[in-house]
């Protein structure tokens, strides 16, 4: 999966004269990763998170997702009171439903037409969206999610909880750490606790009751380092405890017969089928990866920097960047099932997909940061107004 809320909504933690884009550039990696990771027979998913790690690209979404709507719509409540907080809550979700309505009717009308030229897979799409409409009212009420577009559903429900979460937040700390945590352990215990999904008799592919606790603890994690000027406290012993777990994993994790490499692993790596319920290993995978990040003055200032901002100019757009990438995933997956993986498609599909991808990112990005001026030239131009 829009996905977290944008970098439009969400400014970054203050700090006196600069500002913060490690959550862009870490969202717009993310973005740049699930392009490759969504289409199965692309070689360039070998070397994505995933491959190295207990963890994908979804969890780092969804834990700035909570981060984010932390600063976008708490500071909100805060400033401008519950009524304006909601309202701009319901608005964005909103926004979310027509780009996933939208994205779900484009899938199932590319898919139906492909098929009348060449071949589809049938991991592509389900067979009860093969023929006819009936499917639709499902469709529209998430009664049914397809296959790669499950994400954006996942967030509706947590944003549209944030209210709740804030309230409780608000009454203390510790109790909505614990009931999120209790609320995740029950979810693993029992994996049928989930939302029906009818296009899968396992319920969701990302379940709400598991990965609620992933955006939670985004939200903590924004509130924490609120108190540091934007920063997660660093601490030696924590860097040494993520930096060796993230090791471990990728011992663990990494793809040695794909490389033709002799084994590395001690043991064998927990089972692939946690992400559903979100397993303890993927979140303390994700947790390390979010701690380094944002402790890390070497990557805030990387962020802020050529590279950095090109990766931030994604994640600054990334409801449309994420749409616009779904789409050509699909397109992808599309032309590689039809006509073969040969070395020479995979690179001209790529490249491709990068070059829209940006031709898209920076007229959005440009359009952004005018109305952003301008809001700021209203701003300071009323503020300067004097009653006669």
């Amino acid at each position: 999966m829009q996905l977290p809320a944008s970098s439009s909504d969400a400014q970054s933690l203050p700090r006196k004269h600069t500002r913060d884009h490690r959550v862009d550039a870490l969202r717009g990696a993310a973005l740049l990763m699930m392009l490759a990771d969504h289409v199965p027979d692309n070689l360039i998913n070998r070397i994505t998170i995933r491959n190295f790690g207990f963890a994908d690209a979804a969890e780092i979404f969804v834990m700035l997702a909570g981060y984010a709507s932390y600063l976008a719509y708490g500071r909100l409540i805060d400033r401008e009171g519950w009524s304006s907080g909601i309202r701009r809550i319901l608005s964005r979700c909103a926004k979310l439903y027509l780009y996933q309505t939208a994205m779900t009717l484009v899938f199932v009308w590319t898919v139906r037409h492909w098929r009348h030229y060449e071949p589809v897979p049938e991991y592509i799409l389900e067979p009860q969206l093969a023929h006819g409409y009936g499917w639709l009212w499902r469709i529209l009420t998430f009664d049914a999610l397809p296959s790669y577009l499950n994400i954006l559903p996942l967030y509706i429900v947590l944003l549209a909880l944030f209210p709740l979460i804030y309230a409780v937040l608000k009454k203390s700390v510790w109790l909505l750490l614990g009931g999120s945590a209790a609320i995740w352990a029950v979810a693993n215990i029992d994996p049928r606790i989930t939302i029906p999904n009818w296009l899968d008799p396992n319920g969701w592919y990302l379940n709400p009751f598991g990965w609620q606790f992933l955006y939670i603890l985004g939200v903590l994690g924004a509130v924490w380092a609120s108190r540091h000027h934007g920063d997660l406290p660093a601490r030696t012993w924590a860097k040494v405890l993520c930096g060796g777990y993230l090791i471990g994993a990728f011992v663990l994790c990494f793809p040695y017969e794909y490389w033709h490499l002799g084994g590395l692993r001690l043991f064998p790596a927990p089972p692939n089928n946690g992400k559903s319920t979100l397993a303890v290993w993927r979140l303390f995978d994700i947790m390390s990866i979010f701690y380094l990040v944002q402790s890390s003055s070497l990557l805030r200032r990387f962020s802020a920097d050529k590279l950095g901002q090109v990766l931030a100019l994604l994640g600054r757009n990334s409801l449309e960047v994420f749409s616009f990438g779904t789409v050509l995933d699909l397109l992808g997956r599309l032309i590689l099932g039809s006509f073969g993986t040969s070395l020479g498609l995979q690179i001209i599909i790529n490249v491709l997909g990068l070059i829209l991808t940006f031709a898209l990112a920076v007229p959005l990005d440009r359009s952004r940061q005018k109305a952003k001026a301008a809001r700021a030239k209203a701003t300071l131009q009323a503020a300067t107004v004097r009653p006669g």
